[in-house]
């Protein structure tokens, strides 16, 4: 059962774009287009460090070849809907594909960083009943590009000036909207290469501004440990004990909650980076205090941060978010055992801010 919500359905593919590509990759391309190699670094220039998408602005480059590169810059995002709130330093936006796929992906701008949430996936299939995403289901996996475009698209609205706060860049980028990172796991690591990558290769990004979530896909975590990309790693726990997990985060019917956690050991000894544990608290379903207790003893000593999540109803759900004192009861019991934690902004609420809600209203 698990091996085929894994898998993405079936759907037209999208099409390949430079971002696909590695630098080398794209100079190739150049070759069999016809075009001098150099026009890669050119075209890689425009997209990263100016981050200008419209080759009709490129004027170091005659208009022909221009023309010939539009075959591999197709549109790949087509923005449908753009909501706002935070007196506008809050944007979500809802994107549609080649395919008629919605995708999403939020900006939040702070005083001090610009962070970008975005999608790996069309829906999602991990079937976590509490999530927007999950209750659609799985259309299919994002392409490199599609991904990196969603953090072009906000970094070009940054340096445009439309974010309240004058001209900025994306400092932080999260893979927590829609879709299982590590269910798409190869255009993923691809899409983390072109934000971390120097210039010319990518955004250069620094890795310990990004954030890979995951629901707990043990051999895959395992695997990005080993890639040499000190991103954080962030699991979506949700509970402690394998009873209540195996019904909130269905993937855990593969792997347990000790397999869970042994895995994020480990990334954490190989890559040194602390990890992050998420937590989103239901009201009377993973609240209660011994399930703060037993989350403690499992945490306490290692490197590791606790971020709860007010829970952000999704429409007709049956669950809602934790009372204050609940969550305040949560946060001591952690703190008595050592265990670092925090509450999550929870931005966005006014706008839908869930992932995948504004698709789910769309659809």
């Amino acid at each position: 059962m698990v091996d085929l919500v894994l898998e993405a359905p079936a759907r037209g593919k999208p099409p390949q774009h430079l971002l696909d590509m590695s630098r080398s990759e794209r100079r190739d391309a150049m070759a069999e287009l016809g075009l001098p190699a150099f026009r890669a670094d050119q075209v890689s220039t425009h997209l990263f460090v100016h981050l200008q998408d419209d080759p009709d602005t490129w004027t170091d480059i005659n208009a022909t070849d221009r023309t010939t590169l539009r075959s591999v810059l197709p549109t790949l995002l087509d923005p449908i809907r753009t909501v706002a709130c935070d007196d506008g330093t809050t944007v979500k936006s809802l994107f549609r594909l080649h395919d008629g796929s919605l995708v999403e992906s939020v900006l939040m701008r702070y005083p001090d960083r610009v962070t970008m949430c975005i999608s790996s996936q069309a829906g999602c299939g991990m079937n976590c009943p509490f999530c927007a995403t999950g209750q659609a289901g799985l259309t299919r996996n994002l392409s490199t590009a599609e991904i990196v475009d969603q953090v072009l698209a906000g970094a070009r609205a940054l340096a445009a000036g439309e974010v309240p706060g004058g001209p900025g860049r994306v400092s932080n980028v999260v893979f927590m909207g829609m879709g299982e990172p590590l269910a798409n796991y190869r255009n993923v690591v691809g899409a983390l290469h072109r934000l971390v990558d120097p210039p010319l290769e990518g955004l250069g990004m620094s890795a310990r501004g990004i954030t890979v979530s995951t629901v707990g896909l043990v051999p895959r975590i395992r695997q990005l440990a080993d890639e040499g990309m000190p991103v954080t790693l962030a699991v979506s726990l949700h509970a402690p004990d394998d009873h209540l997990r195996d019904t909130l985060v269905p993937i855990n019917n593969r792997w347990k909650v000790s397999e869970v956690l042994d895995a994020t050991w480990f990334y954490v000894e190989q890559t040194g980076r602390r990890a992050s544990i998420e937590y989103a608290l239901i009201k009377d379903i993973n609240d209660q205090r011994w399930r703060a207790e037993l989350l403690g003893e499992m945490l306490a000593g290692h490197l590791v941060h606790v971020n709860l999540i007010p829970l952000n109803p999704t429409p007709g759900s049956k669950w809602t978010a934790s009372t204050p004192q609940a969550e305040r009861e949560f946060v001591a019991a952690l703190r008595e055992a050592g265990v670092p934690v925090t509450v999550r902004d929870t931005r966005g609420r006014e706008i839908d801010g869930a992932c995948g809600q504004l698709a789910a209203l769309e659809a």
